[in-house]
């Protein structure tokens, strides 16, 4: 792995106001009902008022997605292969011409960053942007974020904002683990962070083995198979544009042949053209 995207969060500075969450949902077109990202808010604690009187302190707000794990459960879970950790970047990734949406994934997640689309019927989640990131641009989180909560990049590279951040705060970072298992999530939170119990029993993934060795072979050959019908059709527009090896006239007749009637070549004067939507 060359890169390793991570997210890097202080979120003392998260105000709630929500802005990454809109931006998030505007930029990547998810569905009505259904959240590529969240923040969480611990319980404010009582305190002691200067009256005597008790009243809610400051609570805490915590930014979230998918962690992109290095031992993500959700890959072990896909029957099909459509999820499966970038070797290049180390995100983790849904591709959605292999995902049949059964859901699978999503109770393997113990962070519950996962929906099934409510409109397009497959497994969704974050993706951090990676037509933003193309551009040049950071995710629209990060982008978004009015107190700069977030902080994006590689943490391979030293020079990056996130590594740089990370590296400010030895001994102070804190990653929001799940109890059950440690997929080693890569969203690393600044200081201390709340709430941090609220990750949830994953499906254990053993249990799909039997359907990844069935399933997946069936519809990565499906893919396949409807690649090659597009590569077929194109091949058959292409050859239809420039001329085509079919020269008969409409008569049937050979193109090389001499014409009865007049003893000369019939050539591609009475060929057929095809349009290219044959």
């Amino acid at each position: 792995m060359t890169q390793k995207l991570a997210m890097v969060i202080d979120s003392a500075k998260c105000i709630d106001c929500k802005g990454c969450m809109a931006a998030c949902k505007q930029a990547n077109g998810v569905s009505r009902g259904v959240w590529r990202n969240w923040i969480k808010e611990a319980v404010p604690p009582l305190e002691n008022g200067p009256d005597g009187s008790r009243k809610l302190g400051r609570g805490h707000f915590q930014p979230g997605a998918c962690m992109h794990c290095d031992e993500p459960t959700c890959v072990a879970a896909c029957p099909t292969g459509a999820t499966y950790k970038d070797a290049v970047d180390g995100t983790v990734v849904i591709d959605p011409r292999l995902c049949i949406g059964c859901g699978n994934c999503i109770k393997a997640c113990p962070y519950g960053a996962r929906f099934r689309d409510p409109v397009k019927r497959i497994a969704d989640k974050c993706n951090y942007c990676p037509e933003r990131r193309a551009a040049g641009l950071a995710p629209a989180c990060v982008d978004t974020c009015p107190t700069k909560a977030r902080v994006f990049g590689d943490i391979n590279d030293p020079g990056s904002e996130a590594a740089k951040l990370l590296a400010a705060n030895q001994g102070k970072v804190v990653r929001i683990v799940a109890k059950q298992k440690d997929t080693k999530p890569n969203m690393y939170y600044i200081a201390s962070t709340a709430p941090d119990g609220w990750t949830v029993q994953p499906v254990d993934p053993l249990s799909f083995n039997f359907l990844a060795g069935v399933v997946a072979p069936v519809v990565q050959w499906a893919v396949g198979l409807s690649g090659l019908g597009v590569l077929a059709m194109l091949g058959r527009q292409l050859i239809a544009r420039t001329g085509g090896p079919d020269k008969t006239d409409k008569s049937g007749s050979s193109g090389g042949a001499g014409d009865a009637g007049s003893g000369t070549a019939t050539g591609t004067g009475g060929g057929r053209k095809e349009d290219g939507h044959a």
